[in-house]
């Protein structure tokens, strides 16, 4: 199978694995955290080796150019090339370049965006996956909570003016004008 096919079942299958993930007003490290362990779980039930913060194959900015960056996950298989795996909240021109040079050194590239939507499509051959959530301001200083249910939707509330005549008898207004009442 080829890398593209291969990253698009990927992607769909990490999707999958995504969509039953819920939570309540965490942090936006605690949502990352959540998130990289959910990676790992869809990683092991793959039947994969996987690896927290594995070391990439881009080198770090100067004056670091002599280390490497580091990948959220990283994950061993036998029946396929490495796929790697970043989750971010925000767009990452970074991540982008590490996930590219990833690619380019023959593994599978994954980019897990989460947030409330509104997610740019990262260029071939990185595979973009979504996990919508939604986002409230938390207590003073708490910065933004973030909330993910897989619940569907409350409806909207039955309205109880059932059979009600809808003849609408006009309300005496007082006048504006002085002297008259």
């Amino acid at each position: 199978m080829d890398g593209g096919a291969d990253g698009e079942r990927l992607a769909a299958s990490l999707t999958g694995r995504l969509a039953r993930l819920e939570f309540t007003d965490l942090g936006t490290d605690e949502v990352t955290a959540r998130i990289i362990d959910a990676v790992l779980a869809w990683a092991t039930e793959q039947g994969w080796r996987s690896y927290r913060r594995a070391a990439s194959v881009l080198p770090l900015p100067p004056p670091m150019t002599d280390r490497h960056s580091v990948l959220d996950v990283a994950c061993a298989r036998r029946d396929g090339p490495p796929v790697v795996i970043e989750v971010d909240h925000t767009d990452r021109r970074r991540t982008w370049e590490k996930l590219t040079a990833e690619a380019a050194a023959g593994r599978i590239a994954l980019w897990v965006r989460w947030g409330p939507g509104r997610f740019a499509v990262p260029p071939a051959p990185i595979h973009l996956v979504t996990c919508e959530v939604s986002r409230h301001s938390g207590p003073p200083g708490a910065g933004r909570r973030h909330s993910r249910t897989t619940a569907p939707a409350r409806p909207a509330p039955v309205h109880s003016a059932r059979d009600v005549d809808p003849v609408v008898a006009p309300l005496p207004l007082p006048s504006a004008d002085p002297g008259t009442s």
